[in-house]
């Protein structure tokens, strides 16, 4: 995680701001050895401990829309980095070129190997360039794909870590074929043999969530949003303005907690107190532990019920009247 120093806030985060630069400056003064802070010290580390948790308790939505985004929050290869070992990352879709917004490949989680794919961000704004901003190309779709079906070869589970805005809407995207690589993504996926965990670790946008988000088992980290639509655009297209984005927010229902009522997703999955962002090891940890037992239960239910299993309970998404 990064050094308090050189930890970003956003807006409602201030307050943690003030404590850690008190922080920083009795520990500055305490390393010239003239005055001994280490007990006010601890004192302040508790009280950010308990204002983490107060600030994240009574979240608008707007409000978890921006933890989501928040530039410290670990990526897909962070969690991979911290929840597993012998990552092997494997490239290229084999016939465009290899699209640096997905990353995937095989790890050892838990002493089985598993099969990771995920939209990727980057970490400043040269990686954040190489990396497209998390929008996959079709490329990128085909990709997740071509792994897919490696890892179903090989009869390897897979868990599938949603960040993306959405998926890239440039005109050569479209050309090579966007909407049908999502599309042939989730036909796919719903048809895969093995055991598919997908958990949304950030934003979970439109088609570009979807095109590696359908699994027997579809989870939401606590500061995430899953939604058809951004809420600036929701805004743009129906007040022509990015001002309304926080009503958009509350009224596209886009949170964790009314993700599980509407039953789109399976579970909710905590994270260290005030988000992701403060304690990578701890929100690696937390969702190492969900995973585990979930992958286990799964391998116990036959591939033929699992795939009927999964087109059930995508067949049963959504409210409609005859």
């Amino acid at each position: 995680m990064p050094a308090n120093n050189n930890r970003q806030f956003i807006e409602f985060e201030q307050p943690l701001k003030e404590i850690i630069e008190e922080i920083n400056e009795l520990e500055q003064k305490s390393a010239k050895g003239k005055v001994d802070y280490t007990e006010v010290i601890e004192k302040l580390n508790q009280q950010l401990l308990e204002k983490r948790s107060e600030l994240t308790k009574n979240l608008s939505s707007w409000q978890r829309v921006q933890l989501s985004r928040h530039p410290d929050r670990p990526y897909t290869l962070k969690y991979i980095e911290k929840m597993t070992s012998n990552f092997i990352e494997l490239y290229g879709d084999r016939n465009v070129k290899d699209d640096k917004a997905m990353v995937g490949g095989f790890a050892s989680l838990d002493g089985e190997t598993v099969m990771f794919i995920g939209q990727q961000k980057g970490i400043n704004t040269k990686t954040r360039q190489l990396r497209n901003f998390g929008m996959a190309n079709p490329e990128g779709y085909r990709k997740a794909l071509r792994l897919m079906r490696l890892a179903e070869k090989f009869n390897k589970p897979i868990v599938a870590l949603i960040d993306t805005p959405g998926a890239f809407p440039g005109l050569e995207a479209e050309e090579r074929g966007q909407g049908e690589a999502i599309a042939r993504n989730i036909y796919e996926m719903i048809r895969l043999k093995v055991p598919v965990i997908c958990v949304i670790i950030g934003e979970g946008a439109s088609g570009g969530a979807l095109g590696i988000g359908v699994g027997d088992r579809v989870y939401m980290m606590e500061n995430t949003w899953y939604s058809v639509i951004s809420p600036e655009s929701c805004s743009s297209i129906l007040w022509r303005s990015w001002d309304k984005k926080e009503i958009a927010a509350e009224q596209l229902r886009l949170t964790a907690d009314r993700m599980l009522e509407f039953g789109l997703i399976d579970g909710i999955i905590p994270e260290p107190a005030g988000g992701a962002h403060w304690d990578y090891n701890q929100a690696a940890r937390q969702l190492k532990d969900f995973l585990i037992p979930v992958l286990r239960s799964l391998r116990e239910v036959p591939a033929e019920k699992r795939v009927l299993d999964r087109i059930e309970k995508f067949g049963q998404m959504g409210f409609w009247e005859e």
